[in-house]
């Protein structure tokens, strides 16, 4: 397949690239900036810019089958109440570019990053989890998957809609739970690298298409 990847130089996105590139997948990379994409590949293609920018985001989409978007909204540091670096509504406006633009490129595909604890799974997750969501600033993201996701599902496109559990670093290789409708039961934590192979697995096979599902590991 030929992929556009978003979020690409993100600490989810670039295990998604490197396993994409792995399984033999053209990468459309959209990033703000090269410098900070340090793998060399043929099927590589580096495009720099804003997504929020249309015509740059048109761009990088031609010729591509599906769009991968593992974008979200970021701080200056990991502390809860640390400065937002990303506009509030960032996810949400890429989503309607997304809906707008890909009819225009014949995509349908599209595969996006949310979390859980978004919607009605805010209910599932750890108490503590749950204020730190309601009291700081991580509030804004996770509205902002919520308005992205409401996006997708009213639009035409065929979307996986993917919510980890709490993201770690972890290399160790373990059984994944993909949780649909509250069924089995998520556990409390997933690493960016079984993410990765999990949307790279979904594209391959064409999963859960408009589905949402939780994802976390045993």
């Amino acid at each position: 397949m030929q992929l556009l990847l978003l979020g690409a130089t993100g600490r989810t996105g670039k295990h998604i690239l490197e396993t994409a590139l792995e399984h033999g997948h053209t990468v459309h990379a959209l990033v703000r900036d090269k410098q900070k994409i340090n793998v060399s590949h043929a099927q590589l293609q580096l495009f720099e810019g804003d997504p929020l920018n249309k015509t740059i985001l048109s761009e990088a989409m031609t010729g591509c089958d599906a769009i991968v978007n593992a974008l979200n909204i970021s701080r200056t540091s990991d502390w809860p109440w640390a400065k937002l670096r990303s506009p509030e509504n960032l996810l949400s406006a890429i989503a309607q570019h997304i809906i707008d633009l890909t009819p225009q490129h014949n995509i349908d595909r599209y595969v996006f990053i949310s979390a859980w604890g978004v919607a009605e799974t805010r209910k599932d997750i750890p108490g503590w989890f749950r204020w730190f969501i309601e009291h700081s600033n991580i509030r804004y993201p996770y509205a902002d998957h919520e308005r992205q996701e409401d996006l997708i599902k009213k639009s035409s496109l065929q979307f996986t809609c993917i919510r980890p559990a709490g993201l770690t670093n972890s290399k160790k290789k373990k059984e994944l739970i993909v949780t649909i409708n509250k069924e089995p039961k998520p556990r409390l934590l997933i690493s960016r690298s079984s993410v990765a192979g999990f949307v790279v697995e979904v594209l391959e096979k064409n999963l859960y298409a408009k589905g949402i599902v939780t994802l976390s590991e045993k």
